[in-house]
């Protein structure tokens, strides 16, 4: 365990914003994890818990403790020769591209499309991450967390995570109250491709075979295309989630907008392209100073270099009110603001 003090934080988000923390605790094993929660050690409290710092607005300096985890390790937990499925498992600190990355190396079905994705494991059933037709959700096993009132280890099984679009229990009820650990996946020995995104398919025919290979590569090149590398360029992937409706307002919708993609929903409601809804609205590539909007995906908004955070959130605020005006519709950010507002 290392403990830090008034660290700046440029390098521990994607938006590459330079505030500073109080106190940032890095941890590499569960029972490091264990001991500062259970009494062993000091922390000033708020806490707040970071991954890769991809899903992260700072608009201001971090009065409290920053828990950087470093857990790391992927194993297969459970194989039977007749089983058509396998268990794996994998720390929260690893980076979720280098599982997805093991996963397709190793034959095992399941996680292909979520190629790319920015953040680490233990993000992943926090924001029940998806894309491309997938969401994480369907192939979590269990998860693993250590209760920080205390410093006991809870298991969470899949039932009991709560998963919804971008959500789950540990962005709700239990905010705050666990650090995930550990998260194990149930994935599939024989590859059961899901191409049902149009362009995804379009590019795996591209490549070659329909393989697993094949996807994972598709994916990171439609995402290379569309996205900006924030190793590059300040940001955080998508800033706002896909806005969800009910059935009659999406078709009222689309009798004015005839262009509006639409996307039905697993709950009988319809889902919208927030970032076709953006880019109606006259935002994309436009930037404000040093603040802006992706020239190729309006949902990504972007530090040219200087931005602050604040800065960033005034624009996520102009575009929540145009599309308002315009559409009738809220965008809710995917993005987690961290400050005062």
């Amino acid at each position: 365990m290392k403990i830090y003090k008034n660290i700046p934080l440029k390098k521990y988000n994607t938006f590459g914003l330079n505030y500073t923390a109080e106190c940032l605790i890095h941890i590499k094993t569960e029972k490091e994890a264990s001991s500062l929660f259970n009494g062993s050690a000091d922390w000033k409290k708020p806490l707040l818990i970071l991954g890769s710092g991809s899903n992260i607005l700072f608009i201001d300096d971090f009065k409290g403790t920053i828990l950087y985890h470093e857990l790391e390790g992927i194993k297969i937990e459970e194989q039977k020769q007749n089983k058509e499925s396998v268990i794996i498992s994998a720390g929260a600190g690893v980076i979720w591209d280098k599982l997805v990355e093991w996963t397709v190396e190793n034959g095992y079905s399941g996680l292909e499309n979520l190629s790319l994705i920015p953040g680490t494991v233990g993000a992943s059933p926090v924001q029940n991450i998806g894309a491309y037709g997938t969401e994480v959700k369907d192939f979590i096993e269990k998860v693993k967390t250590i209760r920080i009132s205390d410093g006991t280890v809870r298991i969470f099984q899949n039932s009991e995570c709560k998963f919804g679009y971008r959500n789950s229990i540990f962005k709700k009820e239990e905010k705050g109250h666990y650090l995930v650990t550990r998260v194990y996946y149930k994935l599939i020995k024989k590859p059961l491709l899901n191409l049902a995104y149009g362009s995804l398919k379009e590019e795996v025919s591209r490549l070659g075979s329909e393989s697993l290979k094949n996807v994972r590569q598709a994916v990171i090149n439609i995402r290379r295309n569309k996205l900006p590398d924030p190793q590059i360029i300040g940001n955080a992937g998508s800033f706002f989630k896909n806005p969800v409706v009910s059935r009659s307002m999406a078709d009222t919708l689309k009798k004015e907008y005839i262009l509006m993609p639409l996307f039905e929903d697993q709950s009988g409601l319809t889902k919208l392209a927030a970032g076709w809804l953006i880019d109606q609205c006259g935002w994309k590539g436009k930037r404000i100073g040093d603040a802006g909007v992706h020239d190729k995906q309006a949902l990504v908004l972007i530090n040219y270099g200087k931005a602050t955070g604040k800065e960033i959130y005034e624009l996520s605020q102009a575009i929540q009110k145009s599309v308002n005006e315009k559409f009738g519709v809220e965008l809710e950010r995917e993005v987690e603001v961290i400050g005062t507002i």
